[in-house]
């Protein structure tokens, strides 16, 4: 990633989840399942359509994608 380029940082609450995989089949290439339940390949990333729709599906809301720099919320919306 360049300086310039937005990051973002993804985080899963392994207890809340329920390991549907549903986030992982949306945004595969920062999520996956491990042991049952998702986590994030990577604690920053760059901008990712896939990885919103991830946090935005999730049942339990258990995926949160902030702005690292401002730390505002992208995902889930409230």
């Amino acid at each position: 990633m360049s300086t310039t380029e937005a990051i973002w940082k993804v985080a899963v609450d392994r207890q809340a989840c329920i390991g549907t995989g549903v986030c992982a089949g949306t945004a595969p290439a920062e999520i996956e399942i491990r042991e049952g339940k998702a986590i994030a390949l990577s604690p920053e990333v760059g901008p990712s359509d896939a990885l919103i729709d991830a946090a935005e599906m999730c049942p339990m809301a258990a995926i949160t994608v902030t702005d690292a720099a401002t730390g505002r919320v992208l995902a889930p919306e409230e």
